[in-house]
């Protein structure tokens, strides 16, 4: 079929959909267990959890959340097997809790992708300026490895979602790799000091000390990432089945390699070392140490360049999540109706995404100029703005699953797959977003002094805000176009499952 097609509606009259058959159950998985950014995520949270978090009990709270994403991917994926579409979020709460709420979830949306990936390449510039000075010498500033990722990934997510899966694959398999190399190797000499401590995993240690709402929700944000399944469903070979398979299987990997491989860290140095090296020494040390012990000072090198490919791969990967979000509602006529258009070869949103860059770039040269550390400030502060706007999306997202289903589909309804689980789903992600105010000074350290700190708050709520205005103008001013806000699904979806061959993945 074609690369980029064009469709026509009463209302919008040349809507052009993304690239159609791109990528297939594994390269869905792959990007969305890319966005999560494994090393990246153990080997930034980690020391925060255990530090001042939940202490060695860490393996626990990630064993919690995993159950709580699980419920609430539940019911995420029974909506996917209905609605397909690049918004995700934003036409799952439109057809669920209406079009007012389904716009204000949308901009909180993309404000959370857009400043993703600008948090991620701060992180990304901090582990690349350390790399390349501890092994080559070589002391260039971090803005020029944050210009050119930003380069680099304009340039790749030109092409089409297949180019880009291909290489967040790479990424992703090197690290998924070191990280069970490492838990392997402390495994296998039945741990470090005293054992593999299984009182680790106790699951009432989720709750443990006087912190445990922060490591909680260090643990929630290391999941941050995994829904965006949902929006290469257009671009994916049979999306009914591939967008919730996917979805549940990067929940449940996620779970399992956070669980396994935080175990096995605390067990290889202890759990009085691991608390010591957490709160007192290089937090890096919770990984290199034992790297170092059990598999030899190349792996120390081997995980410093990892965690700059993790970086990378999950910025990039963001990247497509915002400029999905951007396309999809730029082709329903909000914001610049450009934003809505394909590339005529490639099928991809080319001009979503060149625009993405350029927000990215602002957001970057903003804490440039402001002489913002990249890693203590603009890569902290963006996430907590950008975890804080997702977790209310998701929210509303769980809700808005037990609302369609009690109006659409009675074929699909269930007692625990289309209410039950949405329902715990909401009330925990509800707790995250309770766990996040109430910690949100301990979330954020030395950048909590900040004036940006202070505006997080008010940026969620003034998105939030303005996305219920502009739906109420376009309900007044614009009825034709506020009756599709939200409401662009693929619904040739059922013909391209027929149409693709069994044999990809």
């Amino acid at each position: 079929m074609p690369a980029a097609e064009t469709t026509a509606t009463p209302d919008r009259p040349d809507v052009q959909r993304l690239r159609a058959n791109s990528v297939g159950l594994i390269g869905v998985i792959f990007m969305a267990l890319a966005t999560a950014a494994p090393i990246t995520a153990m080997t930034g949270n980690l020391p925060v959890i255990v530090g001042g978090g939940n202490g060695v009990h860490a393996p626990a709270g990630f064993l919690f959340v995993t159950a709580v994403l699980t419920v609430f991917t539940v019911g995420y994926a029974a909506m996917a097997r209905h609605i397909t579409t690049a918004g995700a979020f934003y036409g799952f709460v439109s057809h669920g809790l209406g079009r007012v709420v389904g716009m204000a979830s949308g901009l909180l949306a993309v404000l959370a992708y857009v400043v993703f990936e600008a948090s991620i390449v701060g992180i990304f510039a901090y582990f690349a300026e350390q790399a390349f000075t501890a092994q080559f010498g070589i002391h260039w500033s971090w803005q020029v490895f944050a210009l050119a990722m930003l380069a680099i990934t304009a340039a790749l997510s030109y092409f089409d979602l297949e180019v880009a899966s291909k290489v967040l694959g790479v990424f992703l398999v090197g690290e998924v790799v070191m990280l069970l190399m490492l838990a392997g190797s402390v495994l296998a000499h039945g741990g470090g000091p005293g054992g593999l401590h299984a009182g680790t995993l106790d699951p009432t240690g989720a709750f443990a000390g006087v912190n445990a709402g922060v490591g909680l929700f260090f643990c929630f944000w290391s999941w941050i990432g995994f829904e965006s399944t949902a929006m290469y469903g257009e671009e994916s070979r049979n999306p009914k089945r591939i967008i919730p398979r996917a979805t549940l299987l990067a929940v449940l990997s996620l779970g399992v390699l956070y669980t396994f491989v935080t175990w096995m860290v605390i067990s290889g140095n202890g759990p009085t070392e691991s608390l010591d090296i957490a709160n007192g020494g290089n937090p890096l040390d919770l990984f290199l140490a034992p790297a170092h012990t059990y598999l030899g000072h190349w792996a120390v090198t081997a995980f410093q360049w990892l965690m700059c490919s993790s970086a990378f791969a999950c910025g990039m990967a963001f990247h497509q999540c915002a400029s999905r979000y951007l396309y999809a509602i730029g082709r329903e006529g909000f914001l610049h109706p450009a934003l809505g258009r394909t590339h005529p070869r490639h099928g991809s949103p080319h001009i979503a995404s060149f625009t993405q860059t350029a927000i990215a770039l602002a957001v970057i040269g903003g804490f440039w100029a402001a002489g913002q550390d990249p890693y203590v400030s603009l890569y902290t502060l963006t996430a907590i703005l950008g975890t804080l706007a997702l977790l209310v999306v998701q929210t509303l997202c769980s809700f808005a699953v037990i609302a369609y289903f009690r109006r659409n589909h009675p074929e699909s309804r269930h007692w625990f797959r289309t209410f039950t689980a949405p329902l715990l789903g909401g009330i925990g992600m509800l707790a995250a977003i309770v766990l996040l105010v109430v910690n949100l000074d301990t979330a954020a350290g030395a950048a909590s002094k900040t004036f940006f700190f202070k505006l997080i708050p008010w940026i969620v709520g003034a998105v939030f805000a303005g996305g219920i205005a502009l739906a109420l103008y376009m309900r007044a001013r614009h009825p034709q176009r506020y009756e599709v806000m939200g409401r662009l699904i693929i619904e040739d979806s059922r013909e391209r499952t027929e149409q693709a061959s069994p044999a990809t993945v």
